[in-house]
């Protein structure tokens, strides 16, 4: 998150809010490569192999026979996965911004671009394909691509206005709900864990939990950004440590749900 940020004074909390930012990074890098390679492994594999129907094994609405169209978007939509997650980590390196500019700018552009037409696959597989397994659901991913489609666009005009300040904001909220899947992967297997089971959880995945994730997994994310944009410019220094307490908090369950989706969903695949 540090990539984008708005500069901190020099002080305790300014300091503690920098580190607990790059701590988060270094988690959420890890698990967008191990989530990269399951998915390369997974789905990419077997299409190289051309068995596509192999997609079946883990996805809603993977392979269908006779569906060239409907298949090429499940595929498509896929790879798009993959170009995200690792532009995205590239978008958020401090590095690249300050070493590199040009290539910061052209892989946003990329990176926007491709998140608008993977919401827009991802309403297509969701209400076309009938990928879903609740109503609850796919609503739930609905708005998370809406979303994306709109702080995309916010952040893309900023951008072409030289409002930096704000654009950095928007691309950074675009980034977060662009990692809605992620999200919600990582918070059921969290969850799991903490509850020695699925609580309040149903195979057709409208239980309550299921139904309050299917939103929270990008609303949650949000609300904790907004955290941090608000310890950037308050002055109080105990509010500032708390957003800080509250951020490390945070970043201790995503490390959480990365070991779980690792432990649950995606090791069994690879």
């Amino acid at each position: 998150m540090n990539a984008i940020a708005i500069p901190l004074p020099r002080s305790r909390g300014g300091t503690a809010l920098a580190l607990v930012a790059a701590a988060w990074y270094a988690v959420a890098a890890a698990g967008h490569w191990l989530f990269v390679y399951y998915l390369a492994i997974a789905y990419g594999a077997p299409t190289w192999a051309g068995d596509a129907a192999a997609w079946n094994r883990k996805a809603i609405v993977g392979h269908v026979a006779g569906d060239t169209a409907g298949n090429a978007l499940f595929i498509s939509h896929v790879l798009l996965a993959i170009v995200l997650s690792l532009g995205g980590l590239l978008q958020l390196a401090p590095q690249v911004r300050q070493r590199w500019p040009a290539l910061h700018r052209w892989n946003g552009r990329l990176f926007l671009a491709i998140a608008a037409v993977a919401a827009t696959s991802g309403l297509l597989m969701t209400w076309w394909r009938g990928a879903h397994l609740s109503l609850g659901g796919a609503v739930g991913i609905s708005v998370n691509a809406v979303l994306i489609l709109f702080f995309s666009a916010l952040a893309l005009r900023y951008a072409r206005h030289g409002q930096f300040a704000r654009h950095r904001r928007w691309a950074l909220r675009c980034f977060m709900v662009v990692n809605g899947v992620w999200f919600y992967r990582l918070g059921f297997s969290a969850w799991i864990l903490l509850n020695q089971g699925p609580r309040w959880s149903t195979p057709a995945v409208d239980g309550p939990f299921d139904l309050a994730w299917a939103f929270g997994c990008y609303l949650l994310p949000l609300a904790v950004l907004e955290l941090y944009f608000l310890a950037q410019r308050v002055q109080s220094a105990r509010v500032r440590m708390a957003i800080v307490v509250t951020l490390a908090g945070f970043t201790a369950l995503t490390a959480l749900g990365v070991f779980g989706a690792y432990q649950l969903l995606w090791k069994p695949h690879l």
